[in-house]
């Protein structure tokens, strides 16, 4: 059985929901608006992620974004997307304290942004926050595995939910669902357990090394597109080499403008002249 989302309106949590075993799920992370524009025709989730930090602003890891960063991109990315279901991550910081807490900033997202959802890290431990937004109003993405906001105490981005830690990751993806998340993202687990919480929970799974198995795939875009020459996650696939585009153009013009070859006539005003 497939069915197509209807993309004559944007789509909703509870629409991404209503894919579970019907349609993959497609989804791509976008920071600016002319990104945005791009990926929400082809996308059913255009996630806003707090990689950001590591992806424009040269972080070292996504610890340091802030929520000014997070709802100012995510006001960027707001402006261009009409039909995808538009989730903006909550930084670190921003919501483990207490479900009180996790909700003013939630709050603060959707109202200054306009997405229809956030997205937090977490799992046993984040599951009655979770219950505590959604029933609130605010729809929730879950997020298990490797978590990065986590990074520091998980020693690096390791593969998660091998051997006996497998029995831990299925029991943090199953409380989120309990709890009303109407997806939860599966980072860097072993494909077979990944198709098996995919399998075990009623909700969307949305993998970024988690395998085929998941109801749905998201990357970093910019990852995807190849602008950056030196990581290459075992995970990505890519699409295009746009770094390597980017690096022969401007030195094309480089070029050119040491040479005087540019501006030409043609780039150029005449004394008299509509334009």
């Amino acid at each position: 059985m497939s069915a197509t989302p209807d993309r004559q309106r944007q789509l909703m949590p509870v629409d991404i929901r209503q894919l579970k075993g019907k349609s993959p799920v497609v989804c791509l992370t976008a920071y600016t608006t002319p990104m945005a524009r791009l990926v929400d025709e082809h996308c059913d989730v255009v996630l806003v992620g707090d990689s950001l930090g590591m992806v424009l602003h040269g972080l070292p890891s996504t610890v340091g974004v802030t929520m000014e960063m997070m709802i100012l991109h995510g006001q960027a990315v707001a402006r261009a997307t009409s039909r995808a279901c538009l989730v903006v991550d909550m930084p670190f910081g921003s919501y483990e304290e207490s479900p009180q807490q996790a909700f003013r900033n939630a709050a603060r997202i959707v109202a200054e942004t306009g997405c229809q959802a956030v997205k937090l890290e977490g799992g046993q431990h984040m599951a009655g926050t979770v219950r505590f937004l959604v029933d609130r109003g605010i729809p929730v993405m879950g997020h298990v595995g490797l978590t990065p906001q986590s990074v520091n105490a998980l020693g690096g981005y390791k593969v998660q939910g091998r051997g006996e830690d497998a029995a831990r990751v299925t029991q943090d993806a199953a409380a989120l669902a309990e709890a009303g998340a109407f997806a939860v993202v599966l980072e860097k687990l072993p494909e077979d357990l990944g198709a098996r919480i995919t399998a075990e929970i009623g909700v969307p799974t949305i993998g970024i090394g988690a395998g085929v198995g998941c109801d749905g795939q998201i990357l970093v875009l910019d990852d995807m597109l190849g602008l950056f020459a030196d990581f290459r996650p075992k995970f990505v696939k890519r699409y295009a080499e746009m770094g390597a585009n980017a690096a022969q153009a401007i030195a094309a013009y480089a070029a050119d403008v040491r040479a005087k070859q540019f501006p030409g006539p043609e780039h150029s005003f005449a004394t008299e002249g509509k334009a």
